[in-house]
């Protein structure tokens, strides 16, 4: 798989950062003002989805390859880059979590009382992360915002939860970044058979690798994500979270 196409504008970036631009403009709005801070929140992430639509629009189907390609020097020492494409898949993928995220803000309106603004700044911060996991072509950053996830989630569960919150919210955290770290240690594996010289998830592809290796690999990653997912019998976080976690965490 190739990259076809490079972005002559940065449209993945500007739905990717869109969110938390508009969370940190959130930062700002007095405490006191519960409506206008409910209201910013969802036009932030009702702004995210319309231009998400720029991405259906210049993307060409009747390409195989990553399309509105933006790559960047990142850590040089490291030869990480800020590397981020779509393809077919993950375009719909985007345009579902732009088009749920405000759905979601909406449904807090009645669901959320206290510390609105943390909330919905954590909501923003999530959404951002979620589309991360979704164009990152770097696996170094494709892991960083993978974990980032978890801090938002972690708040929501364990500030704005039911009763037991906190259990349900640390037995989340746990499970989820126990299984990031099988990951961690298989993109760290990856890295160095490509010389210690990239992160890229075009060069990974690239690589030969034994039929031990890939299934170690296969079962580092597919660990990750069963605990995510989660599968069995990696599930037991998910009836305590989505139990004591409020209904837009969920």
């Amino acid at each position: 798989m190739a990259v076809e196409t490079l972005a002559r504008t940065p449209f993945i970036s500007i739905v990717l950062f869109l969110p938390i631009l508009g969370a940190l403009f959130l930062a700002f709005i007095p405490r006191r003002n519960a409506r206008a801070i409910r209201n910013f929140a969802f036009l932030a992430s009702l702004a995210t989805f319309f231009v998400s639509l720029s991405l259906w629009v210049n993307f060409n189907a009747s390409l195989s390859g990553f399309q509105l390609v933006e790559q960047h020097k990142w850590i040089p020492a490291l030869n990480a880059h800020y590397f981020v494409g779509i393809d077919g898949i993950s375009l719909l993928l985007v345009m579902l979590t732009t088009f749920i995220s405000p759905i979601t803000i909406l449904g807090a309106f009645s669901a959320i009382k206290v510390r609105e603004k943390e909330f919905y700044i954590a909501m923003l911060f999530l959404e951002t992360a979620m589309l991360g996991t979704l164009v990152a072509l770097d696996l170094l950053l494709f892991y960083l915002f993978w974990e980032f996830m978890l801090i938002p989630m972690y708040l929501m569960i364990g500030i704005w939860g039911s009763k037991n919150r906190i259990y349900a919210a640390t037995k989340f955290f746990l499970y989820t970044f126990f299984g990031s770290i099988f990951m961690l240690v298989a993109i760290i594996y990856l890295y160095a058979k490509t010389g210690w010289k990239s992160f890229s998830y075009l060069d990974v592809l690239a690589l030969h690798l034994g039929i031990k290796e890939q299934l170690f690999l296969f079962a580092a990653f597919a660990l990750a994500f069963a605990v995510k997912v989660p599968m069995f019998p990696f599930h037991t976080w998910l009836p305590d979270a989505h139990t004591e976690a409020p209904t837009p965490g969920s």
